[in-house]
């Protein structure tokens, strides 16, 4: 059996449900196909016994506004909450966390004395950071990694205890292979304009409001996919329904798992991108070769409810980065229940791990079972828990973190000129132009306008 449509859209993650939500604004017509049994993909809130806890992403970075913008216009706005006070978070350093240095960027202190007043780093190490001021700028505009930029600036310190971390570790990534061009453009920017990344950022004003980096709302960032899927025509969603193949006639012909066959003017593919180069092997050789070329990392997250009385830790601040020299078999921990409110009962915590990574591969590979067992230890080792945890949830991402690494954008730009020559066709997700959940709602929306302009101008000239 045949059937049409305007457009298809593969994949029922955050970026093809912004995709169908702009394509419904626009007034057309689509179908979305998902092969699992829910849709919202890394997208994932529990609730038990009263903890409510993101398994996936679990906020929406303010200073990307297109996701905050998306809740507003699905009438969540008046739900969106900030990370709750004080906001500071750590790195872990021989046996002791370390608060971020105050008025810093991304780690980077703002000023000589924050940079002074920090017990994170050595004094050599402080010296090496204020040096920067000093350093050359590069005047070869190729891509570099991050450990290359951060460490040719900063000194390997810095490297070490702060860019591997946390500026990696937000990516599951590796901090020799991950690009700056793709993932930290500003840092770049400041270099190339001042000469210097400190003397750039004390000319940032500090915001003045009062609402910190992050958002996310009560019911966990799932409150954002089931507004999507509320929003979106009667039977204009799939679940459980897979594609098998997709070809190219007059018209572009799909065929879904289920056999059935589908024409549509105009393919959106919103899958991994190793998922696209097997969807697009058939259609075009160069464009799936150039998709597979795109690496992903493998994490699991671990979940634990507990008694605030038997965690001796005060638990003031958003959570903690571990650097791989740490030798700890968890890369990062959240204090779930003091970064948002409300989400344990009175006199409870929440605290979620972060496990695997490009950093240990192979940690995925590992039983449930372990997982949560050596994430519990170390939780009690950095916390002084001594009682049982109430409940203990893992969940699994095999392959679901994008690795933007050096020439990143390079295998983007040679994407879009592949896509150029097959007009309808278009892909968007975190494996091509932006990683986290603001990234994939602002180019699934800008995907989904061009191909309304693209329709409506390949309708005019009929």
């Amino acid at each position: 059996m045949e059937t049409s449509t305007d457009v298809l859209i593969v994949g029922g993650g955050i970026a093809g449900l912004a995709t169908a939500y702009e394509l419904q604004r626009r007034g057309v017509g689509f179908r979305l196909v998902e092969r699992a049994d829910r849709a919202g993909g890394v997208i994932l809130t529990e609730q038990v016994d009263g903890f409510t806890f993101d398994a996936g992403p679990d906020a929406l970075l303010i200073q990307k506004p297109a996701a905050i913008t998306l809740c507003k216009e699905l009438g969540l706005g008046d739900r969106l909450f900030p990370t709750s006070l004080p906001r500071a978070a750590f790195i872990l350093r021989g046996r002791t966390l370390h608060p971020l240095p105050e008025s810093s960027l991304l780690g980077i202190p703002r000023n000589v004395t924050a940079l002074a007043a920090t017990r994170l780093f050595s004094l050599p190490g402080k010296v090496r950071m204020a040096a920067e001021l000093f350093v050359p700028r590069r005047r070869n505009g190729s891509d570099e990694s991050i450990a290359s930029f951060i460490g040719r600036r900063f000194g390997s310190e810095t490297v070490t205890y702060l860019a591997e971390p946390l500026l990696a570790g937000i990516h599951a990534g590796d901090v020799d292979r991950l690009s700056m061009r793709a993932l930290f453009p500003r840092f770049l920017e400041a270099e190339r304009k001042y000469g210097s990344v400190l003397r750039a950022f004390r000319q940032i004003r500090q915001p003045k409001s009062s609402n910190g980096a992050f958002m996310s709302l009560p019911g966990g960032l799932q409150e954002i996919v089931d507004a999507l899927v509320r929003v979106l025509p009667a039977g204009s969603l799939s679940l459980r329904l897979g594609v098998r193949s997709i070809a190219r006639r007059r018209a572009y012909e799909v065929t879904l798992e289920s056999g059935e066959t589908l024409s549509a003017a105009a393919v959106v593919v919103c899958t991994p991108a190793f998922v696209a180069a097997d969807l697009l092997q058939g259609l075009d050789g160069d464009l799936a070769s150039l998709c597979a070329r795109v690496p992903y990392a493998s994490s699991a997250t671990a979940t634990f409810g507990y008694r605030r009385e038997d965690v001796a830790h005060p638990l003031r601040g958003s959570g903690f980065v571990i650097p791989r020299v740490e030798k700890t078999t968890i890369m990062a921990g959240s204090w779930v229940s003091s970064k948002w409110r409300s989400r344990a009962p009175e006199g409870h915590v929440l605290l979620r791990t972060f496990i695997g990574g490009a950093r240990d591969p192979a940690a995925v590979l590992r039983s449930d079972d372990d997982l949560i067992a050596s994430s519990k230890a170390e939780l009690e080792r950095l916390h002084g828990i001594t009682g049982q945890p109430l409940f203990a949830r893992l969940h699994r991402w095999e392959r679901a973190n994008a690795q933007h690494n050096v020439g990143h954008l390079d295998i983007v730009a040679a994407i879009d000129e592949r896509l150029a020559r097959l007009p309808g066709l278009y892909v968007t997700g975190s494996g091509f132009r932006g990683v986290g959940v603001p990234d994939c709602v602002a180019d699934a929306r800008k995907t989904a306008g061009q191909l309304a302009d693209w329709l409506t101008a390949t309708r005019g000239t009929r």
